[in-house]
């Protein structure tokens, strides 16, 4: 919510982490606020990262650091793959995620996913720096529908599949997209040689509290191949995990030459964070959070 600070001059919008931690960021001007079908949504200008999105009174994407977490969910996945043509996203409201998996120029169509008709259509008019207009490119199918729902009845094959949800609050429209029913159902989907990658919430070291660890055992006893990764977000102040789950054994460990050489060869050279060095650090894992993914 959005509230005055004593000590500190104009508005605030603090999103309560825990009970012991608040995440706090002064609001130059709200921009607009709503309460669509599904969730409430809040689009502020804030002084230190820009335009932030707010989704259930959570911090969504910040305009000034959003392409270090939808570079770092979609391309690991996308490059590791040798050719993938046909991309399954679910969620991913802002359009960010599909900016960036339209850079890769062997894909020939992309199905998105997204129970939300209104907060897509307020992204679309609010958030063009996120989705550069992804939204119009002719590969891209918009689908407005329950993911589980979808997944379900849906007989497509895909070379990779993306969850872009919001975070797994409770009663919110994410919150069955977490659950091993939907998992299988993703498993059934994925082609051969396929990749399926999503968000695994905050990392903490301190293993009691680190949930990351826990998605990655669920995720391990679904897919023949689980690895995790994680990058700070700024604007989230965490370390953010992401699953990388395939088909075949350690497909995430192509070397950082052959990254590069990928990268080349699809022209991709506009990128800010990811390339083949950073492929590498982000699967090198530190040794407390190795231990909480073999003791679970």
């Amino acid at each position: 919510m959005v509230r005055p600070c004593k000590k500190k001059a104009g508005s605030w919008f603090i999103d309560e982490d825990s009970r012991n931690r608040l995440i706090s960021h002064r609001v130059r001007k709200r921009v607009t606020t709503a309460r669509t079908a599904f969730q409430r949504v809040d689009i502020f200008d804030t002084y230190e990262y820009g335009r932030m999105v707010v989704l259930d009174e959570k911090i969504q994407s910040a305009e000034a650091d959003e392409f270090i977490y939808h570079e770092a969910l979609v391309h690991p996945a996308m490059v590791a793959h040798s050719d993938p043509r046909t991309v399954l996203v679910l969620g991913g409201g802002e359009g960010a995620t599909l900016r960036e998996v339209l850079k890769h120029p062997m894909v020939e169509r992309v199905t998105m996913i997204d129970i939300d008709r209104e907060f897509v259509n307020m992204c679309r008019r609010r958030l063009k720096t996120w989705h550069q207009g992804a939204f119009k490119d002719p590969r891209v199918e918009l689908i407005y529908d329950n993911a589980l729902r979808y997944v379900k009845a849906e007989r497509d094959k895909y070379d990779i599949i993306i969850s872009d949800f919001s975070d797994p609050v409770e009663k919110g429209p994410a919150a069955r997209a977490y659950t091993k029913e939907f998992y299988l159902l993703l498993r059934k989907l994925l082609r051969p040689g396929g990749n399926f990658v999503t968000h695994a919430s905050e990392v903490s070291y301190i293993s009691k509290k680190d949930i990351s660890a826990k998605i990655y055992k669920f995720l391990s006893g679904i897919f023949p191949a689980v690895a995790l990764y994680f990058e700070y977000i700024p604007s989230y102040s965490a370390l953010w995990a992401f699953a990388f789950c395939s088909m075949q054994p350690k497909p995430h460990g192509v070397s950082p030459e052959e990254v590069r050489l990928r990268l080349k060869k699809r022209r991709i050279n506009d990128l800010s964070y990811y390339d083949a060095g950073t492929h590498a650090r982000l699967f090198s894992l530190p040794k407390c959070l190795r231990r909480f993914l073999d003791n679970g």
